[in-house]
């Protein structure tokens, strides 16, 4: 996903950074002064192809000082690798985080880019002893990785979903466990938790979010109609 170099017509997202993050973040930059919410996720909180994305949307409906933290295929390992990002948060009155998905974390079967969280970069030991047949050099992406080994080992998958899923609450105990104020998880979708088994975002379902309660105080289901 290019924003440095955009197309005739296409939008200008005033791509940012704040303070010393590596991130790539939506502008205009805004500043983090008096009482604010931030608002973390990937593409859909950056606001891709959209004018007007939902963390604008959501500062002029409750009119509180609103900082779009959004960052394209980003997971929660991305923000708790940014101590800028962190900062924000623990100062912010209210920490929105966006669900994304379970394979975009570093796990005991493979490593993903520490701030583009959906590029795969390389099985660690364990996974190429239980996927031993498998050439990883076709992979790039992580939801590739996860698709083909579902279909291609169903015996041996579930293993690894489980551990993903494991290592996805415990990334997102972590990063809530940052905020200084009110905490919401935020589900984006096109389906209710759990409705489409390859949905997006991928392996997370309703018993997961249930698990997020006692780390938060809302969470908040957004779930698209067909129009």
């Amino acid at each position: 996903m290019n924003h440095d170099v955009p197309g005739a017509g296409a939008l200008d997202y005033h791509i940012c950074h704040y303070g010393a993050s590596r991130l790539v973040f939506r502008g205009p930059m805004r500043r983090p002064d008096g009482p604010y919410a931030v608002c973390l996720g990937g593409s859909r909180t950056f606001g891709k192809f959209v004018p007007h994305p939902w963390p604008d949307r959501v500062e002029v409906l409750t009119g509180l000082h609103t900082v779009n933290l959004g960052c394209a295929n980003a997971g929660p390992e991305a923000f708790l690798n940014d101590p800028a990002v962190l900062g924000m948060v623990a100062e912010a009155a209210v920490t929105v985080v966006q669900v994304t998905g379970a394979q975009r974390v570093s796990n005991r079967y493979y490593a993903v880019h520490p701030r583009r969280n959906d590029r795969f970069l390389g099985p660690t030991p364990l996974m190429r002893q239980v996927f031993c047949d498998v050439d990883f050099t076709e992979f790039h992406f992580t939801r590739h990785l996860v698709t083909a080994l579902a279909q291609r080992s169903p015996d041996r998958f579930p293993a690894l979903r489980a551990e993903l899923c494991a290592v996805w609450l415990a990334r997102m105990r972590a990063l809530l466990a940052q905020a200084g104020g009110r905490r919401v998880v935020l589900w984006m979708a096109d389906h209710a938790p759990g409705a489409a088994e390859d949905g997006d975002p991928w392996g997370i379902d309703a018993a997961m979010l249930d698990a997020l309660r006692p780390d938060c105080d809302m969470i908040v289901l957004a779930v698209a109609s067909p129009r």
